[in-house]
């Protein structure tokens, strides 16, 4: 069980706000936004395995409480507390939501501390904020893993990208310029994260959108169920082969390949 006692904790201000924020490692900079509750032990652990390979992790405490060990009612209370923060818009569809400010300050942070250029990981909750990200010059690798948000209601919310249309320009304009890549990850089965977010997604980016989709469905050979959903964390499993163990080494591959590691 991987605890955040290695980490160190500091607290940054960014847009007014002061947020908590765990890090270790050395080398490029990597902001790892944690899925719901919150920074849980399997959280800690994704971001222990991107320090060890290489990198400076940055994991802002954003909601839960740091360290605590995931269940589902802690998943509710958390996602209850989040849905009517205003700083998230986790209701709303093509709309910039407000905590992507402060963590473009933290973007920048890294970016300063650790030079060079920096990698994003948004996952569930903060999937698409990964991508939101993806505005700032110095990102050249954003990793959506089962991005979550808006919540699939309707066809224009099962397409949406989850931000709003002036970030998606930059973010295209910085894509076909060879700027930037942009990692998906969900599983197939996963009603959260439809696949019509991967296709839009694939459409608007071209060739700097990689989409990778796990096989989920009934019957599968490596035994996911229609309720998995976490691929870098409650789902990862150390071992050669495994689905979301190449999923993970993807995205470290990535971070290496771009960001001068």
């Amino acid at each position: 069980m991987t605890t955040l006692a290695d980490f160190k904790k500091e607290q940054l201000s960014f847009a007014g706000k002061a947020k908590e924020v765990f890090s270790m490692g050395a080398g490029p900079g990597v902001v790892i936004m944690p899925e719901m509750p919150g920074i849980t032990p399997e959280v800690a652990a994704f971001g222990v395995r991107v320090a060890e390979a290489g990198f400076t992790v940055f994991i802002p405490d954003l909601f839960g409480v740091a360290g605590k060990e995931f269940s589902n009612g802690y998943v509710m209370q958390s996602m209850a507390k989040a849905c009517v923060s205003k700083e998230f818009a986790a209701l709303a569809t093509n709309k910039k939501a407000p905590v992507t400010d402060w963590l473009r300050g933290l973007v920048g942070e890294a970016h300063t501390r650790c030079g060079g250029q920096v990698g994003v990981v948004g996952m569930c909750f903060t999937g698409g904020f990964a991508l939101a990200l993806a505005v700032d010059p110095a990102v050249e690798v954003a990793t959506m893993s089962q991005p979550a948000l808006p919540f699939p209601i309707g066809a224009k919310a099962r397409r949406s990208s989850g931000v709003s249309d002036a970030e998606l320009k930059i973010v295209k304009e910085r894509a076909a310029k060879g700027q930037v890549c942009v990692i998906g990850l969900r599983f197939t089965g996963d009603t959260f994260v439809p696949a019509e977010r991967f296709e839009n997604l694939r459409a608007e980016l071209g060739d700097a959108f990689i989409g990778v989709e796990i096989d989920s469905s009934k019957g599968n050979a490596h035994g996911f169920t229609k309720q998995s959903h976490s691929v870098l964390t409650m789902e990862y499993r150390d071992e050669p082969g495994f689905p979301t163990n190449e999923a993970h080494d993807l995205v470290i591959k990535h971070f290496k390949e771009r960001l001068g590691n």
